[in-house]
């Protein structure tokens, strides 16, 4: 191919990978810019080391977990959805195993397998990586990409596909350039925030609790005002020095970004039993001569007894027997609405993922180009696109990357002085392997 006919993928995440993989393997010559020293190193840091690859649910699933901006992807997901992920990386070795939730990992629980695997797959079909290499600009002309300028010249281009990341962790090289990109060129950029973030306590008590964890609790964000709840989720989370964490958290962040009045958390540390239940058990225990303190280190984690009884207003000491009807009352109810007063998120830089980006309305989503610039495409988290815990994310990242790399291609190839390379897709027929949640695996 010439020299103009080069497609050039800016940033070295899972976007980018996918972009440059798809667009080396469908004929294209590639290079790919990264301004770290190392691809993938946001990657490696997923579903806390094991990397959640993506999730058994439909396409609807995935949109809904995206919503509001979820149809958006019904482009992307047309091209590349699980099922080709999934074929991808049995290609290249990495055999899979689904979990609750619809969550699928790699077998070996390791997130560096996925990305040491996504990063030989780019050298292996020919792409040109290049490391510590960080983009300045969009070279265009006549609303036509020409290139890109980087920090020490410059390099000339069919094609650009910005999948730089977004705002959070930037130790990992997020650091928001593909924003500042995309708005040299008249994109318009949804304000920034963070999404999949630690929430942060106004009370001290969870602090006390750092490093505890709960699981098979429900916790619900509340309106302050009213005490009606706006959402909640079922699961495992975590307190941690500044508040609470963990998945179901993470997912109820999104609902708390987008909201206007002030939320607060409430904890049911028993949603298998409703209220009734619970009273009926305590006034069957409640005999004896044994304590309210000791009965409670025995119901839940020793360092939650000594804050539920606080909270609940029963003395630690107070015998069982003695425990009046009231008393009983409310230990029920803060067992069933442990509250957290919240202050706010945590910030961005501690986020999964970043709300805000690239307006989608100025993408097309069938091929990830830019509506401003002929030849610009974008794809991963520098769009206004963000999900809840599960594997959405990468999904989409996935996709979109896909998607902007075969497109790109075309588009270099139409570019080609002489005939036209011939296209190889990036999908293929795993082996047969049997049925894991709805989802082939191996292993």
């Amino acid at each position: 191919m010439s020299h103009r006919a080069r497609v050039i993928v800016v940033g070295g995440g899972p976007a980018g990978l996918l972009a440059a993989g798809s667009a080396a393997e469908a004929g294209a010559s590639v290079v790919l810019l990264e301004r770290g020293p190392k691809m993938g190193r946001k990657l490696r840091m997923t579903g806390k080391g094991r990397c959640n690859i993506t999730n058994a649910t439909d396409v609807e699933g995935f949109v809904r977990a995206f919503a509001p901006n979820g149809r958006f992807l019904y482009g992307p997901f047309a091209r590349f959805f699980r099922d080709d992920t999934l074929a991808l990386f049995e290609r290249l070795g990495v055999h899979v195993k689904g979990e609750r939730g619809g969550r699928i990992f790699p077998l070996s629980d390791s997130a560096l397998e996925v990305a040491a695997a996504l990063e030989r797959w780019v050298r292996d079909v020919g792409v040109d990586v290049r490391l510590n290499t960080r983009v300045k600009g969009i070279l265009s002309a006549d609303g036509r990409l020409q290139g890109v300028s980087l920090y020490h010249g410059s390099m000339d281009g069919a094609a650009a596909i910005i999948a730089t990341g977004g705002l959070s962790y930037p130790g990992t090289g997020s650091s928001g350039d593909g924003y500042a990109v995309a708005e040299s060129v008249g994109h318009s950029i949804v304000p920034t925030r963070p999404a999949l973030a630690p929430l942060l306590a106004d009370d001290r008590w969870p602090g006390t609790l750092s490093g505890l964890a709960l699981r098979n609790v429900r916790a619900s964000l509340a309106d302050r005002a009213t005490g009606k709840a706006v959402a909640s989720e079922f699961g495992e989370m975590l307190f941690t020095h500044t508040g609470v964490s963990g998945p179901i958290i993470l997912s109820l962040s999104r609902v708390y970004t987008r909201q206007s009045g002030p939320l607060d958390l409430r904890i049911d540390l028993k949603p298998a039993v409703s209220a009734e239940e619970l009273t009926a058990r305590f006034i069957r225990e409640f005999v004896g001569a044994g304590t309210f303190g000791v009965y409670l280190r025995q119901l839940m984690p020793k360092s939650l007894a000594p804050i539920v009884a606080d909270l609940s207003g029963v003395p630690a000491d107070r015998p069982l027997s003695a425990i009046r009807a009231s008393e009983r009352s409310a230990l029920v109810h803060t067992l069933k609405n442990l509250p957290i007063t919240l202050r706010g998120l945590a910030p961005i830089e501690q986020a999964i993922v970043t709300s805000g980006g690239v307006k989608l309305e100025e993408i097309d989503p069938r091929t990830l180009m830019s509506r401003r610039v002929d030849g610009l495409y974008f794809a991963g988290e520098v769009l206004d696109l963000d999900a809840m815990t599960g594997g959405y994310n990468l999904q989409a990242a996935f996709s979109t990357g896909y998607v902007a790399g075969v497109s790109a291609a075309a588009r270099a190839a139409a570019l080609t002085d002489g005939p036209e390379q011939p296209f190889r897709s990036v999908r293929s027929t795993p082996d047969p392997a049997p049925e894991l949640n709805g989802v082939r695996s191996r292993g």
